[in-house]
């Protein structure tokens, strides 16, 4: 097992933990477009570890397109009232569901989620060709 194999879940974890601390601060320290903005992003940026920890070898553009239909689905999700009615019974639920639309979200999303795509294939992409230039050992 190589060693990106083996850490990438652990990697995950610490960086989906990195994204909701940001968000936290972000929402305790400031007020207005930055904090709802910014907690949009880091919301897929959390939706695309959570991809790739449940399927860690994943291409980068199809975890991607997940994290970011997935972050739709659940603003879109916001036009009913199932995710308001939930959400008022649960704080965390009301992290994870949202009480309200709003389409500048939709927006918002794929920003978190297209930064991660591109540094996950990057690395992949020179993973790949370190190991396709490593001499076969005998």
């Amino acid at each position: 097992m190589s060693f990106a194999a083996r850490w990438i879940r652990p990697l995950m974890v610490v960086s989906a933990a990195g994204f909701a601390g940001a968000a936290f601060a972000i929402r305790a320290t400031m007020d207005g477009p930055v904090e709802q903005y910014s907690g949009a992003a880091l919301s897929g940026a959390i939706v695309y570890t959570v991809v790739i920890f449940i399927w860690p070898l994943m291409s980068p553009l199809l975890a991607g397109s997940a994290a970011i239909v997935y972050c739709w689905f659940i603003e879109f999700a916001q036009l009913t009232p199932v995710p308001a009615a939930i959400s008022e019974r649960s704080s965390f639920a009301r992290l994870l569901l949202g009480a309200q639309f709003d389409i500048i979200d939709v927006a918002w999303y794929p920003v978190g989620a297209i930064p991660l795509v591109a540094a996950h294939w990057l690395l992949r992409t020179r993973t790949r060709a370190q190991v396709d230039v490593a001499p076969v050992a005998p």
